[in-house]
């Protein structure tokens, strides 16, 4: 028995191998070496710099933090990479306790070096040095690890829930790998059979616990990283601040105001990682465990590891590890990951994928998933049902999954990086105000601390702290709308991507089609040709047609109910026969007694004779790589086995005697595809009568799969759903763009285009055709115009198709409104032997069909890559990369999966994504309208306050109270409560703050508010009564004149900047539907008029106002006429100039032609200006990768048909 030394330096070594074959010079660079990339070329990689501590920077540090009296450790809170600049000095990885990770979005994360020592024998290291050694070509090797007589080190750190060992070989930490990186099939099938319990603890030590915790923090933790943000921070300052300035009561107010916010944003924090915790955390349980030699053991599922052997529990269990199958099967509800509640069958990995390389994905038909809900166990007699640990904790499916909502992937949105900027702008302009104020209060003789107060008081007023709640108000009420309509965001500021979304894809199967099939007959053979379409397969006679029908299916019964794949479902229904799995559920595959179907009549049931029955002996599930399945039988009371299968109909056809296929069959194929059918072909084939039972087990698929008699095909039809030809119309006359990327055939895929608008009526289709290398020539691709139905109204006419598609009659070949449609095998040989032609297929592309998971994703990111903002709607299957890689994904399932969506929609239609746009375009423009608010307010304000400041004066604190919080504070809030506009236009909302018109627009009203200010002023000082205010070296006078009249006026200068930023039509309803706010505009303004034209002294006092009833009429009718003329001017000026389209077209002018053109967002526009001036593409040719130019390979009935002849 090893020891457990021994067995840990085993794992390590294990980890190690492959990193200490590289060595000489290079391992001598990079023993020096201060940094490495981790997960090069991938997602997650990241710059890795190696620290450690030093004594004299920590002596530095410790002096910094007393004399900034701890400011500087906020700087730490914001920007963890300082920790390592001050307190740490740079040093070799070899030597570093700390690592400083940067990731390629330029964020910064640290972790700290762990060690784990463990004493040795010396056996522990001679057997480990051997072990070594016979690998390597030098003993020397051996120093890959830290190995010494006395003792063994493992050192790592871990980051984002990953484990990273350093491996002294290659000098450079690696990710901790298991069983799924690497492994061959028949390793996994052999090489384990079972760990004992010691051997379990040491590999524990290394992969760490098998659990997906989720941690909820308590409210102190909350509350202190609350308070650490910036936006807190910079409330905090300017509460002392106001504190020092004696402004207590509205000091008081923002700090009531911010401790409610503080406790709202906590409450949902912990509320939401609550929620997340308990949805992936697992009640704890047993698990039985083989320790070798068929011994078992119960122990905690939190102690599984990566090599275990466990017994799946026959009444089923929620899996909490990823463990491939190697004896048994099992029946899976794969929901948490898919989507789809629809039964998965999970068959033992076979010998035949003994040479294969294990991976999840590849070999996912024999893998159990993290999470996901054992339903059934089916097992051979008395035997167990086993499986192979391969991954634990957050290295499972379901732990990256939950590992993507925890670290997502930053949000790159235009709008916060110009808000940032104009931030910056309103620091610069604060800095510009501060310097003035204190020329003047220096020529005035003001105190020095006086004056230290009231210039950082400017800094207060010209940044808002309010002004980042006031940003995400839209967002918050159309979050709010949406989950009233069953649409529920789990990333609140994906809404406002919606509002600038391009092109939006959709998957087929279940978005834009119904989930069910419908049987709209088969089509047997007879005579060497099809029969004609058989509306009921019931009625037909007993034979290896309808026997296939009846048993190539995945189909089990789970509860007295036959469950399985919708289509499955429908195919043996039709037959009317019955299927009987003998026995308890969970040995349903016992040797004697298989799965029996048979036929529902009165003979099968009645006749002494033996009746008609068909076993299952053996199941070949469907693999999307082969495309089809098939099913070993055996008849009652006839000799020998038969194999039946179904699958994609050129697939079946290419695996039959080509003379049992009709010569008809590509014509009827292809008529019934391109109506949008889905066809399914059936193929039988007699096996030899020598076949055992048990060589049935083990025989491979690609032994038997061959020389079949080709049946005939099954034609079943897959129905839009109502909703969602009216929502591509809508989303066609937003100028939206709709794209298809489907799992299906490519003529179904084209059909269903045609039917749902995303193809026009007119539009030609061209069909991609890429073929990769081979002996015969190189990669080329074929420009093959797709035909279009012979019936209905896709019927095409010559007088149409020269009107709509444009045909130039000098090129005959060039057309404007056509679509690409591609399937996924073209898309890899366009990704790998002709990626210059990608952006132009991914700008004219329109059908994506037999697309991978993988590919979608690519689809996605090479749509983002040209400047589109992409969404993408599926139904959960197959969609998550995509869903989540997508600026707005949303998922039409309710299942778990949709966690990895940013949108769920409980509507199971495509509706909700016209719901979803509205409410982000309206999100998008009431951000837009608050932030202009917020900054126009901060300038009336800054305005007024250095007009005042000039002649010695001061707004009161109930002043600042009355415009801070009863006119900004409910105006900004009530500001986004307008709803979105009914109907999705062609218009886009801005993508940018610092675009020429809204810039243009808040400095023109700045102008305004300055007009008006100094007007006002300038009014009062030639008034005959007027007296300049008393000088004061406090700088508080703020029972004056001045601060009377430009506290009064300013006050309608808020209400109307208000008034002019809340637009309502194009996005955003109308004012007047906005009752709360229209309200509260009108109440604000009678208020402020009744301060004006009717002081009551009471009031007058409380504002500290002078006494205006003593003075004129006259004066105070000026003094409105003045703020009426405020409100009209600003209303002009935004509605009637800047809001005209030439003025808007002659501002965008002058920004391209200044440079200041979004170059990334203009690409794709570009590419579509490129083709539409171009003769590409070359339709009826093909393209060669060597060449990369068209040969002469002419459809010569188009040509003829079009008029002309092509010349290369």
């Amino acid at each position: 028995m090893d020891t457990e030394d021994d067995n840990i330096f085993k794992l390590v070594s294990l980890h190690n191998k492959e990193r200490m074959f590289n060595r000489g010079q290079n391992g001598y660079n990079r023993l020096l070496a201060d940094h490495t990339y981790l997960n090069k070329d991938t997602e997650e990689e990241f710059l890795c710099y190696g620290y450690r501590t030093d004594q004299c920077k920590e002596a530095v540090f410790l002096v910094l933090v007393v004399l900034t009296g701890g400011l500087v450790l906020l700087l730490l809170q914001w920007r963890p990479q300082m920790v390592c600049y001050l307190r740490k000095r740079r040093c070799s990885l070899s030597h570093a306790d700390t690592i400083l990770l940067q990731d390629t979005y330029k964020q910064y994360s640290i972790a700290s070096i762990e060690e784990k020592t463990f004493p040795q024998s010396k056996d522990f290291v001679s057997s480990g040095t051997q072990a070594v050694d016979s690998d390597y070509e030098s003993p020397a090797d051996t120093s890959g690890l830290i190995v010494s007589q006395e003792e063994f080190k493992l050192r790592y750190f871990d980051h984002q829930h990953v484990r990273y060992l350093w491996d002294r070989g290659s000098q450079v930490f690696s990710k901790l790998k298991d069983l799924s990186e690497g492994t061959k099939c028949v390793n996994i099938q052999e090489s384990f059979y079972g760990l004992s319990a010691r051997e379990q603890n040491q590999k524990q030590l290394v992969y760490g616990e098998n659990s997906i915790e989720v941690e909820v923090k308590s409210y102190w933790r909350l509350f202190i990283e609350e308070v650490m943000n910036p936006f807190y921070v910079f409330q905090i300052a300017s509460i002392i601040l106001w504190l020092c300035d004696q402004y207590y009561y509205y000091a008081a107010c923002i700090l009531f105001i911010s401790l409610m916010s503080i406790g709202i944003s906590l409450y949902e924090t912990k509320r939401q990682s609550k929620t997340l915790h308990d949805m992936v955390s697992t009640q704890a349980q047993t698990i039985s465990v083989c320790r070798g030699e068929e011994v078992y053991e119960d122990v905690p599922t939190g102690k599984l590891v990566p090599g275990d052997v466990i017994a799946i529990p026959q009444h089923g269990c929620v899996m909490t590890c990823d463990a491939v199958l190697i004896t048994g099967t099992c029946i899976v509800n794969e929901s948490m990951l898919t989507g789809e509640s629809v039964p998965v069958t999970k068959t033992p990995m076979t010998h035949q994928e003994d040479e294969e390389v294990y991976s999840p994905d590849n070999h996912k038909r024999h893998t159990l998933f993290s999470g996901t809900h054992i339903l059934q166990t089916r097992f051979y007699g008395n035997s167990k049902v086993k499986a192979v640990v391969v991954r634990t904790g957050f290295r499972t499916a379901k732990g990256e999954l939950v590992r993507a909502i925890l670290f997502p992937k930053p949000l790159d949105m235009k709008f916060y990086r110009d808000a940032m900027k104009f931030i910056l702008f309103l620091g610069c302009m604060a800095a510009l105000g501060m310097t003035y104020s204190i020329i003047i209060y220096v020529k005035q003789g003001i105190y020095p601390m006086k004056i230290v107060v009231r210039v950082l008081d400017i800094i207060t007023i010209i940044v808002p702290p309010a002004l980042p709640a006031a940003m995400t108000v839209g967002t918050v009420f159309a979050q709010s709308r949406l989950k009233k309509k069953g649409i529920y965001c789990i990333s609140p500021p994906r809404i406002n991507f919606c509002g600038r979304l391009d092109v939006f894809c959709f998957d087929k199967t279940g978005t834009l089609t119904e989930d069910g099939l419908d049987m709209l007959g088969v089509l047997p053979i007879k005579n060497a040709g099809f029969c004609g379409v058989v509306d009921d397969p019931s009625t037909l006679e007993v034979g290896p047609f309808l026997t296939c029908m009846a048993t190539c299916h995945s189909l089990t019964v789970i509860d007295g109910e036959l469950s399985g794949d919708p289509l499955d479902l429908i195919m043996f229904n039709s037959t009317k026969w019955v299927l009987e799995e003998p026995g308890k559920d969970t040995s349903k595959f016992d040797t004697i007694m298989p799965t029996v179907v048979r036929p529902c009549t009165k003979d099968t049931f009645t006749s002494s004779e033996n009746p008609f029955e068909v076993g299952i002996i053996r199941q070949f599930t469907f693999s999307s790589s082969v495309q089809r399945m098939s099913v070993i039988t055996r008849t009652l009371s006839e000799d020998g086995m038969q194999l039946f299968c179904k699958g994609a109909p050129e697939k079946i056809a290419s695996l039959c005697q080509q003379d049992t296929v009709p010569h008809e069959f590509h014509d009827i194929l292809h008529r019934y595809t391109i109506q949008g059918y889905r066809v399914i072909a059936l193929a039988h084939k007699k096996m030899d009568p020598k076949l055992t039972w048990h060589q049935a087990q083990r025989i491979s698929r690609d032994k038997v799969e061959f020389n079949m008699t080709f049946l005939g095909m099954i034609v079943l039809q897959n129905k839009l759903k109502p909703e969602t030809k009216p929502a591509i119309h809508k989303l066609r006359e937003a100028r939206i763009r709709t794209v298809m990327v489907t799992g299906d055939m490519i003529q179904t895929a084209i059909s269903v285009a045609r039917n749902c608008g995303m193809i026009p009526i007119k539009d030609r289709v061209i069909i991609i055709e890429a073929s990769p290398p081979d002996a015969h020539g190189p990669a080329n691709i074929k420009w093959v115009t797709a035909e279009t139905p012979d019936e209905g109204t896709d019927y095409y006419t010559d007088s149409d198709y020269l009107e709509d598609v444009h045909i130039d009659l000098e090129n005959p070949h060039k057309m404007h409104n056509f679509h690409f449609a591609v399937s996924g095998q073209a898309f890899a040989v366009l990704t790998t032997h002709f990626p210059e032609y990608i952006p132009r297929v991914v700008v004219k592309g329109t059908v994506f069909a037999r697309m991978s998971p993988d590919q979608k994703l690519q689809l996605i990111e090479e749509l983002q890559n040209i400047g589109y903002n992409v969404g993408m709607c599926g139904d959960g299957a197959n969609d998550c990369e995509a869903l989540k890689a997508a600026h707005a994904g949303i998922s039409l399932s309710e299942a778990e999966a949709s966690v990895a969506a940013p949108f769920t929609s409980s509507i199971p239609n495509i509706e909700c994504v016209i719901r979803i746009m509205r409410e982000g375009r309206a999100a998008l423009v009431t951000s837009f309208g608050c932030f202009k608010y917020m900054a126009l307010y901060s300038f009336i304000q800054y305005v007024s306050v250095l007009i005042l400041y000039t002649f010695d004066a001061n707004l009161a604190d109930m002043q600042f109270l009355y415009v801070d919080l009863v006119i900004t504070t409910s105006v900004a809030v009530l500001m986004g409560y307008s709803g979105a506009y009914h109907k999705l236009v062609p218009q886009r909302p801005p993508g940018s703050l610092v675009k020429p018109s809204n810039l243009l627009s808040i400095i023109a009203q700045i102008l305004l508010v300055i007009i008006f200010q100094i007007s006002a002023f300038l009014y009062l000082h030639f008034q005959p009564w007027y007296k300049p205010a008393p000088k004061n070296l406090d700088a508080d006078n703020t029972h004056c004149w001045e601060t009377t009249v430009i506290f009064l006026v300013s006050t309608y200068q808020y209400i109307a900047s208000a008034f002019v930023f809340s637009k309502g039509p194009p996005f955003r309803e109308p004012i007047y539907k906005n009752v709360p706010f229209l309200l509260t505009l009108c109440s604000l303004f009678a208020f402020s008029t009744y301060l004006l034209m009717l002081p009551f002294k009471p009031i007058l006092d409380f504002f500290n106002l002078m006494e205006l009833h003593t003075k004129s009429v006259e004066f105070r009718s000026v003094l409105l006429a003045f703020s009426v003329g405020f409100i009209f001017a600003a209303c002009l000026l935004e509605y009637l100039i800047m809001d005209v389209k030439c003025t808007k077209k002659c501002l965008d002018s002058c920004s391209h032609c200044c440079g200041n053109g979004d170059e990334k967002k203009d690409h794709y526009r570009k590419i579509q200006n490129e083709i539409q001036l171009s003769n590409w593409p070359p339709i009826g040719q093909v393209t060669y990768a060597s060449l990369n130019e068209p040969h002469v390979e002419i459809e010569e009935e188009l040509m003829r048909s079009q008029g002309a002849i092509l010349v290369n």
